[in-house]
């Protein structure tokens, strides 16, 4: 009677252990209620026959952990295919910054008197805002200029019209008609580059008064004029940076630029946890003072990126090799001393040894052992080798 209960108490606490490792435990995914026995004590001669037929066959699958798709799924053991290319992980610092177009310095274009800001610190702006508002002398004479060309291209082009009304009377000759006509052309170009020129300045009025407008929109993070202050042409009268335009730039070792392309993989760790970018661009010596730093640009794949300014680690995995296999790192087991991942089967997993090789961002090399063509339990595969484990043991008694 004590022997019953301590086998009941061993398979009580295993099942226990499988189901707080796992979470739906593979012992509760197998075990099946077992048969009643016969009343009177006595088991059928067949069933001895089919439990001798049963040894025999696991003792032939040795290695093998039957389970059903279904099971598996249960049992939160997902699988993985079996991937060509490694490499060596290198390890990186980087920040979380503003893409290249998603942060302005506004300068004043013509020199003026600050008559009124707008906006303050911290303010949501569109693109086209004002920030603030300069009355200037130079972009006076500009508006003059651009209505002194506008109202000469009107008086050209009026001459033009009435020299032909006199030719096709016969009263100028046409040679004069032509003449006017293109003294009608060069006020009008004239007249144009005039606007462009008070446009580029921001549009002023007969007055000079004029609006410093916002490029992007954004937020802005500082104003560097008040009211009643003077601002030189180019001065920065207020920066705006979009927060949500952000990206992660790390710095690396010179020697990485060779190495690091475009549409490599990164596993990146930042204040919110780990999720995986992509590069987006590489270039070399550009870091500051000439450092000769290589600067990698990346974007995250499905994830938020942190506030720019944010700390980043990231781990970049270089020298690939297009011929090797890889699969993830938790998919690697050790079993007896040995490196083994479980290979799935139509009627389960089967335990193969394997070489493992390098480990980078996430995945181990496979040296020997797999073809390519696999698919292996990735996520919870440790429940496989503990299921394995006590079928070994079970059967050692």
């Amino acid at each position: 009677m004590n022997t019953d209960k301590a086998r009941l108490y061993g398979a009580v606490a295993a099942a226990v252990v499988l189901a707080g490792a796992g979470g739906y435990g593979l012992s509760t995914v197998l075990n099946k209620p077992a048969p009643a026995a016969a009343e009177d004590g006595h088991a059928d001669e067949n069933d001895g026959q089919a439990a001798a037929k049963g040894g025999e066959s696991a003792k032939a699958e040795e290695g093998v952990v039957p389970l059903t798709p279904a099971q598996a799924q249960a049992s939160g053991i997902q699988v993985a295919a079996v991937t060509r290319g490694g490499g060596a992980e290198v390890r990186l610092s980087g920040r979380v910054a503003p893409v290249i177009d998603a942060k302005a310095s506004v300068s004043a274009v013509v020199g003026g008197r600050v008559e009124r800001v707008l906006v303050a610190p911290g303010q949501s702006i569109n693109a086209g805002q004002a920030l603030a508002v300069l009355v200037s002398g130079d972009a006076a004479s500009l508006r003059a200029e651009a209505d002194a060309a506008q109202a000469a291209y009107v008086l050209a082009e009026q001459a033009h019209g009435r020299d032909e009304d006199l030719a096709k009377l016969g009263v100028v000759a046409k040679r004069e008609a032509e003449v006017s006509h293109a003294q009608a052309l060069s006020a009008q170009a004239s007249a144009r580059a005039a606007r462009a020129r008070a446009s580029a300045a921001g549009g002023p009025n007969a007055a000079g008064r004029l609006n410093v407008t916002s490029p992007i929109a954004g937020v802005v993070t500082s104003v560097q004029v008040g009211p009643g202050g003077f601002v030189a042409q180019g001065g920065v009268v207020a920066e705006v940076t979009n927060p949500a335009r952000v990206e992660l730039v790390f710095n690396a070792p010179p020697q990485l630029a060779a190495q690091a392309q475009p549409g490599a993989r990164m596993q990146v760790s930042g204040p919110g946890g780990e999720f995986s970018a992509v590069v987006t661009g590489v270039a070399a010596d550009a870091g500051a003072q000439n450092s000769g730093a290589t600067v990698i640009r990346a974007k995250p794949e499905g994830a938020a990126l942190p506030p720019a300014g944010s700390p980043v680690t990231g781990a970049l995995v270089t020298g690939q090799e297009q011929g090797g296999l890889s699969v993830p790192s938790e998919a690697v087991q050790t079993v007896e001393g040995k490196s083994v991942v479980f290979v799935q089967t139509q009627r389960g997993f089967r335990a193969v040894q394997v070489l493992a090789g390098r480990q980078a961002g996430g995945r181990t090399e496979i040296l020997r052992g797999l073809t390519g063509e696999e698919r292996v339990a990735s996520t919870n595969a440790f429940l496989l080798k503990a299921e394995m484990a006590k079928g070994e043991a079970e059967h050692g008694h």
